[in-house]
């Protein structure tokens, strides 16, 4: 869910699209002085972005859009700076570039833009860090739960509708009852 309560007037807002090897900056001040840049993710580009935002009009709010797992190692880095950090939707940022430019066409500029000027409505929401608060290995549980029990999903279907028909096509009248027993064993792998 947003969060739409804003009761602290910010000095600057800087948004950040992540992406694997480079990600754009993009920072404004309320005197209208607008920046943008591009950062590598690695430790020295992590630390001038800690020194550009500590320079900037305080208090400053930064956001981003969560992608991958690419932004957890800077978004961990920004919240243990103690910065005000807080994720973007993805949903909204998409919703707001189509409105905004007639148009799904990405950029990294334009998706820069995008996130800026939904950080400065507050559109955001709370980034919750796992490793700063201690979830990190119930979240990294979760997710291999989730990539297993995919996997087993995608076998079994693989097999119901590549392999039995195309092997087996006899196997028709009985794959209600295959599949379930099919993926029952399919549990015990």
């Amino acid at each position: 869910m947003t969060d739409r309560n804003q009761s602290k007037t910010y000095g600057s807002w800087v948004a950040i699209d992540i992406a694997k090897d480079f990600n754009v900056v993009m920072t404004e001040t309320t005197g209208g002085n607008i920046r943008r840049f591009r950062m590598a993710n690695s430790s020295e580009d992590h630390e001038r972005l800690v020194d550009t935002v500590r320079s900037l009009p305080q208090p400053c709010r930064i956001g981003f859009e969560a992608t991958g797992n690419y932004h957890r190692t800077l978004g961990y880095r920004l919240v243990a700076e103690g910065l005000d950090v807080c994720l973007i939707s993805s949903l909204a940022s998409a919703r707001y570039r189509e409105v905004m430019f007639n148009s799904w066409d990405k950029n990294d500029p334009k998706d820069a833009f995008t996130l800026l000027q939904l950080l400065k409505q507050g559109i955001t929401q709370t980034y919750v860090d796992p490793v700063a608060t201690g979830i990190h290995d119930i979240q990294e549980l979760s997710k291999t739960y989730w990539n297993i029990t995919m996997s087993r999903t995608r076998l079994q279907h693989s097999i119901l509708t590549h392999y039995l028909p195309l092997y087996f096509p006899e196997m028709a009248k009985w794959s209600a009852n295959f599949g379930s027993t099919l993926g029952a064993a399919l549990v015990g792998l």
